[in-house]
């Protein structure tokens, strides 16, 4: 066997491990998924964790991070509506989750453009908002305060409506950080 074909081997069977053990945040352990071995549970930093003996990996939780825009022109607020659960139907800003690696400003525009169609300069950090509401959903909201640059308006991605809606009519919002926001910015 040659090293390109080792080295091969080696990162695609890190990159399996790296898929599988992003998607175990809540699932318990009995074995070590890098080496095999039966973990053990301490208490360790303040929680209950997973520790290999043998290798002395310790599993921790990393946080789902969201980003978001607060986008207003003209008196209004621009909002998607959502087309899937949960809280299909139901408005919300502009906003995702944020990729590995991902500047998180870069993502507040780039979720911002698959769901609306505009390209917006980010202005600053408006609020940072903690607690998941629901199990797929974040644990941190970056919400970001822009403009737009360019681009059409029109839903895509996981929207199947973008418009402007000025705060006094304000449609059904989705999430509590849409909520918390739009009435903080008042």
């Amino acid at each position: 066997m040659n090293q390109v074909t080792v080295t091969s081997k080696v990162t695609v069977t890190f990159f399996y491990l790296s898929v599988i053990i992003s998607n175990m945040a809540d699932v318990e352990f009995n074995y070590c998924p890098r080496c095999g071995t039966k973990v053990n549970y301490e208490n360790l930093y303040g929680k209950v964790r997973p520790v290999c003996p043998q290798c002395k990996w310790i599993h921790f939780v990393d946080p789902k991070v969201a980003a978001a825009v607060l986008i207003e022109q003209d008196g209004r607020v621009l909002l998607v509506r959502r087309a899937g659960e949960p809280f299909r139907g139901l408005w919300t800003l502009p906003a995702g989750f944020i990729n590995g690696g991902e500047d998180p400003a870069e993502a507040a525009a780039r979720e911002c453009l698959e769901e609306t169609g505009l390209s917006v300069h980010i202005n600053g950090i408006l609020d940072i908002i903690s607690g998941k509401e629901h199990p797929r959903g974040a644990d941190f909201i970056i919400v970001y305060h822009a403009e737009v640059t360019g681009g059409q308006l029109h839903p895509d991605d996981d929207a199947d409506a973008a418009e402007w809606f000025v705060r006094e009519n304000l449609p059904p919002l989705a999430f509590r950080a849409t909520q918390i926001v739009l009435s903080r910015s008042m």
